[in-house]
């Protein structure tokens, strides 16, 4: 079970330089007093995101901020932190954790690298994946989903559903917690990131009728496809943690 308090750092910003040191949580973090990590950057919300414990995972939640958060560049709403991450708030820069914590996380993963950049295909032993399962589940969609995103075709949202035209697709698990939300918001990012690596090369011939795509991009592709079939046979088949593990 990890400790209750955190540790953030300001690397950028006018507060550059301060520590805070074991905060309790939950926190939340703003310009405005009522928050335990205030900051005096008037380009961060008045009450821009919150930190909590759950599930043993620190959720970083952006608080609908108007300049929004980044955490290591990527702007999240939701995400699960680990030691070392760089979040964005305003004009801020914030580094979570201390450097006794910093540097425990960087000889763990010098012994046990996971590259995220490689978009490699997990073991069949799972390597730490964890299934998300949501408590209940939205709306049904059609059985029979056609893919084929129309741009003609207005896409619209509802609490609970995305609809193209007047086709819903298929619905998210509701009513998760921060930690299971994260986790999912984590799964579709990587996958994400791994589709728009793979395409930035495209060229398309002078009528833009065809598009050239390189042979390593198309296999970056293909290990998409491989992990987004990984992450359903876990998800339908969840594995049963072995002796030992957390």
């Amino acid at each position: 079970m990890p400790k209750s308090t955190v540790t953030f750092q300001v690397l950028e910003g006018i507060d550059k330089g301060r520590i805070f040191r074991e905060l309790p949580t939950p926190l939340t973090v703003g310009r405005e007093e009522g928050n335990i990590l205030r900051l005096n950057d008037e380009r961060v919300s008045r009450f821009h995101a919150k930190v909590q414990l759950d599930d043993n995972d620190y959720i970083l939640t952006d608080l609908e901020s108007t300049n929004g958060t980044r955490v290591n560049g990527s702007i999240v709403t939701i995400r699960r932190l680990r030691f070392g991450d760089r979040i964005s708030v305003g004009r801020s820069i914030l580094i979570y954790g201390s450097n006794e914590e910093i540097a425990e996380r960087m000889a763990h993963l010098e012994t046990n690298p996971h590259p995220i950049s490689n978009t490699s295909l997990p073991s069949a032993e799972g390597d730490d994946l964890k299934t998300v399962q949501g408590q209940t589940l939205g709306n049904p969609s059609d059985s029979n989903v056609d893919f084929e995103v129309r741009l003609d075709e207005p896409i619209r949202q509802t609490p609970d559903a995305i609809y193209i035209g007047s086709k819903v697709l298929p619905p998210l698990p509701l009513k998760m917690t921060a930690s299971q939300a994260a986790r999912l918001a984590e799964i579709v990012d990587f996958l994400h990131r791994g589709l728009v690596d793979a395409t930035e090369s495209i060229e398309a011939n002078d009528d833009g009728t065809q598009i050239v795509l390189a042979f390593t991009d198309w296999q970056r592709i293909q290990g998409v496809e491989l992990l987004l079939a990984r992450y359903l046979r876990l998800i339908s088949e969840p594995q049963e943690p072995t002796a030992g593990s957390a």
